[in-house]
């Protein structure tokens, strides 16, 4: 079990300007305080440890999100590197895209990397515990919040990964049958894991993308 230190602390927040974000296709307003907080894993990008890194690995998420999945921006409302860093993806007001039904109802917090057999670094973990609670603290997430692991609100993914997941498990607030699963017909925009055959494919275009970036 993870032990949270210096959780009341404010994390260290890289604003989209910092990761030179692309401006938002559109936005769509959040209620706060959100009653959800969503867990992820990127699967890929893999984890980042570095500043620099993690930027890319922002960017590589946003330009797919759009420009693949046609999204408003990147799906998450933040992501955390293994740098320790929390990186400003639509933010604590806007609406995601990261889960089924609860787009508008959750913060959405992506964990950088692949986290099926592997932890995340105690400064990562740290981080996630401090955005949570200046969340709460700042009146964006509800004190009585539910956390949750994507697959407990979307059928058909190991996101955020099942070494991740026994550690949130561990977590205050943690909720084994979240109220809102529901199964509906339609379903609003969402964010996956990559499945291996198109990540291999995504592989592939990674290098010359990030070349583009530098």
């Amino acid at each position: 079990m993870f032990s949270v230190v210096n959780a009341t602390s404010d994390p260290v927040i890289v604003p989209r300007s910092g990761w030179n974000a692309r401006p938002p296709k559109g936005i769509d307003e959040m209620i706060n305080p959100v009653p959800y907080v969503v867990i992820h894993h990127s699967h890929f990008p893999a984890a980042c440890n570095t500043g620099e890194e993690c930027i890319e690995a922002m960017q590589w998420m946003q330009k797919y999100h759009q420009d693949n999945h046609t999204w408003l921006d990147i799906g998450y409302h933040f992501a955390v590197g293994s740098d320790g860093r929390a990186y400003e993806g639509r933010g604590w007001s806007r609406v995601g895209a990261h889960a089924p039904h609860y787009n508008n109802i959750s913060i959405g917090i992506c964990v950088i990397g692949d986290w099926t057999e592997l932890l995340p670094p105690e400064e990562q973990l740290n981080a996630i515990h401090q955005l949570i609670a200046m969340g709460v603290r700042e009146g964006k997430i509800q004190r009585d919040y539910k956390l949750v692991g994507h697959k407990q609100v979307r059928e058909g993914t190991v996101c955020p990964g099942d070494r991740l997941y026994e550690e949130i498990k561990t977590w205050p607030h943690y909720s084994t049958s979240p109220d809102y699963t529901l199964h509906r017909k339609k379903e609003e925009p969402h964010s996956r894991v990559v499945p291996p055959d198109e990540d291999n494919k995504l592989k592939k275009r990674t290098a010359s993308f990030f070349n583009k970036l530098k």
